[in-house]
């Protein structure tokens, strides 16, 4: 492609408006141009990029048995509320004025309508389908140019099965395809456990890169390769002893203490005596949460323990329901003073399990109660895992100090189980004969975001630094000396002589631009080889080579340049 007559409309500086790298290089680098909030335009460049990872995400989707569809992404709204989905994604999902008809964020229920009108036999399973299609998210704060935004595009599939077993081996067949995809592209990424969300299901894994411009929060571990989400990551951190003896419970006035720090220091006591306590409602049940000291409640652990529906308490329901503010609430007696029929559920966090001699409120203000045992006096109704992990907390699986890092999400596969098949009467016959759910899977890529985290990860101050995998051309040709017969004769030869050999090449001819301008193109622009052609190197039968990634310069006689270019792309 020659830039003399491309459109790739380079920028000096960097929009005011883009603040992560991959965001201000796409635009400088001519890649893409907003329309509007979180909708943006892929111009030439850019969409060669986006054909080259499709490319790679079909390759490995069709190596697993997948078979490709293209899904309508205008979907009935009817099919959405049979799901629940119409709800649970509330005003992310765009709904179409005056039509009972919604754009897709994801097709879980077209597959779902799909394979109940022609999935009717056991014989008919396995399936995977896939596809490679536009979706439509209403982000409130679309952000990060392509990484989130309203419009974007998507490679998701999803699998079929009548058995669990089957579910396993189709969610591993696609973990490992997301691994070759992403290795493909050259990506240093991580798999992490994670939440269903408004998904479902059993299981979900995602596939992110480490990155300061993330707004994912992962934990990791560095020794043995943990990885979670935050909402769901784990640690080993110490739980407090339980002493031999618990001694009697004891009322003591606390005046004007509210928080766990003017608790600790009034009393003088390890924080991991001190149970604070958090109140809940789901529906119209309260629910006191006790953790220990200033560990802090994962709100998306606790919904995975009591459901989507679940919400702190506002400060007139607590006053009404147990007499005292924030900061002097308690489990013990709690449910003493409520009206007949009405308790409070009470969960506590596994820190906490078995302890004694504890301290929390006394559900009146200025009061707390000591030594309380959680097995003596509380009517605990569950233990579960319910905090925020730490950096420098023992890893679960090794024991050494984990990060807390900001991640972008590539992918994520999930295990829906038989929800969607559920809703949408999506039911076949088994060996006996019997009626079955189908069992799906659901599996995602984000083909924008591949692109943005490779800029993320690979970039310096100069500009874009592709991989041999990636890059929209493996060669930039430049004509240094456009007035000079010459090397212009020698340019126009090597140009042909690439193209011959199906060497992707992008061929700076301009004639009024300077040697400067073109250098720092090339280096915005970021192809894995610049070719430099100027009338020093000419005159003595030879071309300039520099890789961008290293900045190492070579020359290269003229009648061996193409192989050296061969050899480098297949090295």
């Amino acid at each position: 492609m020659r830039l003399s007559n491309s459109f790739i409309p380079t920028l000096k500086e960097i929009p005011s408006d883009a603040y992560i790298p991959s965001h201000q290089l796409m635009l400088r680098a001519g890649m893409i141009r907003p329309l509007g909030a979180g909708v943006y335009s892929f111009l030439p460049l850019g969409y060669r990029l986006v054909k080259k990872i499709i490319e790679i995400i079909r390759d490995e989707m069709d190596a697993i048995g997948g078979q490709e569809f293209h899904l309508p992404a205008l979907n009935p709204l009817e099919l959405w509320e049979e799901t629940g989905r119409a709800k649970d994604f509330g005003d992310v999902l765009f709904h179409i004025k005056n039509r009972p008809l919604v754009l897709a964020p994801t097709h879980e229920e077209v597959i779902g309508y799909i394979a109940s009108n022609h999935i009717k036999s056991y014989r008919d399973l396995p399936q995977i389908w896939y596809q490679i299609q536009t979706k439509f998210r209403n982000e409130p704060r679309p952000r990060s140019g392509v990484i989130r935004g309203r419009q974007f595009l998507m490679k998701d599939s999803y699998s079929l099965d009548a058995t669990w077993e089957g579910l396993d081996r189709s969610y591993e067949l696609h973990a490992e395809a997301y691994k070759k995809i992403f290795t493909r592209c050259g990506l240093r990424f991580f798999v992490v456990g994670a939440s269903s969300g408004a998904m479902g299901g059993s299981a979900s894994q995602e596939f992110m890169i480490e990155s300061q411009s993330g707004e994912d929060t992962c934990v990791r571990c560095d020794n043995c390769g943990y990885a979670a989400n935050l909402e769901v990551a784990q640690s080993n951190v110490a739980k407090p002893q339980r002493d031999g003896q618990s001694n009697k419970l004891k009322e003591i006035y606390t005046p004007n203490v509210r928080t766990i720090d003017e608790l600790k220091s009034f009393l003088n006591v390890d924080e991991r005596l001190l149970a604070k306590s958090l109140i809940y409602m789901k529906d119209k049940t309260p629910i006191l949460i006790l953790m220990m000291g200033n560990d802090q409640l994962n709100e998306s652990k606790l919904q995975a323990v009591l459901g989507a529906d679940v919400r702190p308490s506002v400060p007139e329901e607590l006053k009404g329901l147990t007499g005292a503010d924030a900061g002097s609430i308690g489990p013990v007696g709690l449910n003493d003073q409520l009206p007949e029929g009405t308790r409070f559920k009470i969960i506590v966090d596994k820190r906490l399990e078995g302890a004694n001699n504890l301290i929390s409120g006394a559900n009146k203000n200025d009061y707390h109660i000591t030594n309380i045992d959680l097995q003596r006096d509380v009517k605990v109704d569950g233990y579960y895992d319910l905090r925020i992990v730490q950096a420098g907390e023992p890893c679960p699986s090794c024991g050494k100090p984990l990060r807390i890092v900001n991640a972008i999400e590539l992918g994520h596969i999930f295990k829906l189980g038989t929800k969607y098949a559920e809703s949408l009467d999506a039911y076949f016959l088994d060996e006996d004969g019997k009626e079955q759910p189908i069992i799906m899977g659901s599996y995602g890529i984000g083909v924008e975001r591949i692109m943005a985290c490779h800029i993320e990860q690979s970039h310096d101050k100069h500009g874009i630094i592709w991989n041999k995998a990636l890059a929209p051309f493996h060669v930039h040709l430049i004509l240094l000396n456009a007035n000079n017969e010459k090397v212009v004769s020698t340019a126009e030869h090597l140009y042909e002589k690439f193209q011959e050999a199906l060497i992707d090449v992008l061929y700076d001819d301009r004639d009024d631009v300077s040697p400067g301008f073109k250098f720092k193109d090339a280096d915005l622009l970021g192809m894995p080889l610049q070719v430099i052609v100027g009338k020093k190197n000419v005159d003595s039968g030879k071309v300039e080579v520099k890789e961008r990634e290293t900045g190492k310069r070579k020359l290269v006689e003229l009648g061996k340049i193409v192989h050296y270019v061969e050899q480098y792309i297949e090295s």
